[in-house]
């Protein structure tokens, strides 16, 4: 129905300035009968209600005798959300469809860096001897492949049904029983233990995760807390521009239905200058920033040189941050820009 209205804005979209697609936007959505005043109306409406949204989440950490919100990843209302799309994760033609098609991009990314940092090469496992940490792992659709490269790796996610299907879905596969495991646990419950956090691995990946936490100093934090020095983190997100918000949540979601309508948060997407600024303040190295762009017609991810929608990022905790490890996340604190 809008392959025809949307062909040259997605096929086309690297090599078009952000008024140029706002403009091929605007023409599509009102031969649909979606006006652009309407768009705009409607992002200040949504804005209005994410920050109404906002008020009341705090009150009831307050109510709940959290002293704030600094110190936890998990947002509740983003608990709910995947706790209802549990058991469709590994329906490829379904509600994460792009999420599958998106392992084109970013299990070569990771594997690929990482080959650059470890020198060493096993033939058919070529990330065997290393440990990742899935954070945000869903049902797995990024862990198992990264297991299947020979790397151990654990999945954790705060959303127990999302972790039943994920062991589940693994237990299929004898070759993932002794490299690919789960826990149902957030980020900073693991960075707090000894024996499976702090210190412990190899790498970290964070796909789709960050535009979806309620606290990204304390992500920052933690995932310096379980990486070894010189360890890696990987991300994918999305960009906080105007550009973002009319193809994340306005076409994505509530035209194209290529996700459920209300999956994203505009106000949690970050740039890659804030986010490197971030990183950087809890002792890593930005070491590569690529931008991603996905085609709805073709369903398939491809890397552009624009990130001004969805981007990878790699980087690197430095060794000499090992000793200042200790650090609270409150002494990291850095004021964004906006």
């Amino acid at each position: 129905m809008y392959s025809n209205k949307f062909r040259r804005l997605m096929l086309g979209l690297h090599c078009l300035k952000t008024t140029a697609v706002c403009g091929l936007v605007q023409r599509a959505a009102g031969r649909s009968g979606f006006g652009w005043t309407a768009v705009c109306k409607q992002r200040t409406l949504w804005l209005q209600r994410s920050a109404c949204r906002e008020i009341e989440r705090r009150a009831v950490l307050r109510q709940n005798g959290v002293r704030s919100a600094s110190h936890s990843t998990v947002d509740p209302d983003e608990l709910r959300k995947f706790q209802s799309l549990a058991n469709k994760w590994w329906d490829e033609q379904g509600e994460f469809a792009a999420l599958h098609a998106m392992n084109d991009l970013r299990v070569p990314f990771i594997r690929d860096n990482l080959l650059n940092v470890h020198r060493a090469r096993h033939p058919g496992k070529p990330l065997a001897g290393l440990k990742i940490l899935d954070v945000g792992c869903g049902g797995g659709l990024l862990t198992e492949p990264l297991g299947r490269l020979g790397a151990k790796v654990l999945g954790i996610d705060p959303v127990e049904n999302s972790i039943g299907t994920a062991q589940l879905h693994s237990s299929f596969d004898p070759d993932l029983c002794e490299r690919v495991s789960y826990q149902v646990c957030t980020l900073e419950e693991l960075s707090g233990g000894e024996d499976d956090g702090a210190g412990h691995f190899d790498a970290v990946v964070a796909s789709e995760v960050v535009e979806h936490l309620a606290d990204l100093e304390t992500f920052a934090f933690c995932c310096s807390q379980v990486l070894k020095p010189g360890g890696s983190l990987f991300i994918t997100t999305i960009n906080k521009t105007n550009l973002s918000y009319v193809l994340g949540i306005v076409v994505a979601e509530q035209l194209l239905r290529i996700v459920p309508d209300g999956t994203h948060d505009w106000e949690k997407f970050v740039s890659p200058v804030d986010l490197e600024r971030l990183l950087e303040s809890h002792g890593f190295s930005v070491q590569s920033v690529k931008g991603m762009l996905y085609n709805p017609l073709s369903g398939a991810w491809s890397w552009t040189d624009s990130t001004a929608i969805n981007y990878a990022l790699h980087a690197v905790k430095l060794r000499k941050q090992a000793e200042d490890s200790s650090l609270h996340p409150e002494d990291h604190t850095i004021e964004s820009s906006s």
